[in-house]
């Protein structure tokens, strides 16, 4: 890896290491839960390794531990992963000029927390090496988080009981308040906040989503009328 490289890498871990910590606790939950559905260790660290999707594997294994048929846990997961398709659209101009294996590494690497911290560059900006930086050391961190939980999983029964998902709020909230800047961004949180109360009495994986949808669907309509890119 040539110098530069290397440094973009290095400032990409670095970077992402606050909200790799920040989602410790999701990653505690997800691995002790798959436990307590009663898959096995293997199982559990393989949804961290393949899905990579804190929402839908919480969602995914609540539903494996109801009965839920396999066709309902894809259409769910499937649904809450839903504002990955708008992130691609918003990342495409920065992403489709990168040769397949970059552009195949870095779209299985998208999460909320990447986009957060890669999407504010435009095509003269943007460094794919950071943005490896940020994403490969989130999905490390991601699954020796599961890896934790599904160990005290094993030895510490109930742990989804603790109050651990308060690291979800708490994440997004950190995502989003250094990004409002301009008004379609402003009227994107305003959408989603309103919404979010709308919908308290819904399961809040699903609350999330669907108002996060609106909130950036409104700020995109917002941002075509003011005829600028955010």
């Amino acid at each position: 890896m040539p110098q530069f490289a290397r440094h973009a890498f290095l400032h990409g871990a670095i970077a992402i290491v606050p909200l790799s910590v920040a989602v410790a606790p999701w990653g505690l939950l997800a691995g002790s839960m798959a436990i307590e559905a009663n898959l096995s260790a293997l199982q559990g660290q393989g949804l961290s390794a393949i899905v990579f999707a804190g929402a839908a594997q919480l969602v995914a294994i609540g539903m494996l531990k109801g009965g839920a048929n396999l066709a309902s846990i894809l259409l769910t997961t499937l649904l809450l992963t839903s504002q990955h398709l708008l992130y691609g659209l918003s990342m495409r101009p920065v992403l489709s000029p990168l040769p397949l294996r970059w552009r195949l590494g870095l779209g299985f690497l998208l999460t909320d927390e990447f986009f957060a911290l890669t999407s504010r560059y435009d095509q003269q900006q943007f460094n794919r090496w950071y943005a490896l930086g940020v994403g490969l050391t989130f999905y490390v961190a991601w699954n020796l988080f599961t890896l934790v939980g599904i160990i005290v999983g094993q030895n510490i029964p109930h742990l989804d009981q603790l109050g651990l998902d308060f690291s979800i709020v708490a994440t997004f909230v950190a995502l989003i308040t250094p990004l409002v800047r301009n008004l379609p961004t402003v009227v994107c949180v305003a959408v989603s906040l309103f919404t979010s109360v709308l919908f308290t009495h819904w399961h809040w994986e699903t609350a999330l989503v669907a108002a996060g949808l609106l909130g950036m669907g409104a700020g995109f309509v917002c941002q075509k009328l003011a005829g600028g890119r955010s």
